[in-house]
């Protein structure tokens, strides 16, 4: 596993300029769209206001309304690129709810297959992607750049 690098990822990687490198898919006025490095699926993305905070009802009407476009947005390319058959969109919302990273707010798009939970993280505490990071960038940047 990675060392955490030092401050807040989701401020860290938006600040610097090299975009695919950071995996990051879309950026917009006060939210961008990012690659989960640790994915529970191909294509799982997030959805992170610029503004470092925790707590939900922080967020301003213009966060709330661009974090639900995103999340849309979102949804339509995983559309496009994978043909899921559901999606998990959601917060966790402090430690104890599961966020990994609790003290930058931040939405999950997860697309979703039949069977697509396995024995290999119960076993082996290992994730299989059938799809290298890289390749999902590949996939995804252009159909955002569509919308």
């Amino acid at each position: 596993m990675s060392e955490q690098p030092k401050g807040c990822i989701f401020c860290v990687k938006p600040s610097e300029d090299t975009d695919k490198d950071n995996y990051i898919l879309h950026r917009s006025k006060h939210a961008f769209v990012i690659m989960n490095i640790f994915p529970y699926n191909n294509g799982h993305l997030m959805v992170v206001p610029y503004r470092h905070l925790s707590d939900f009802e922080m967020l301003n009407t213009e966060e709330k309304a661009e974090i639900m476009d995103l999340i849309s947005l979102s949804i339509k390319a995983l559309k496009k690129a994978f043909n899921p058959e559901g999606f998990n969109v959601g917060m966790n919302i402090g430690r104890i709810a599961g966020a990994g990273i609790a003290d930058h707010l931040h939405a999950h798009v997860v697309p979703r297959w039949g069977a697509d939970t396995n024995y290999m993280p119960v076993i082996a505490d290992t994730k299989v992607l059938s799809e290298a990071l890289e390749d999902t960038y590949i996939r995804l940047k252009d159909l955002f750049k569509e919308q």
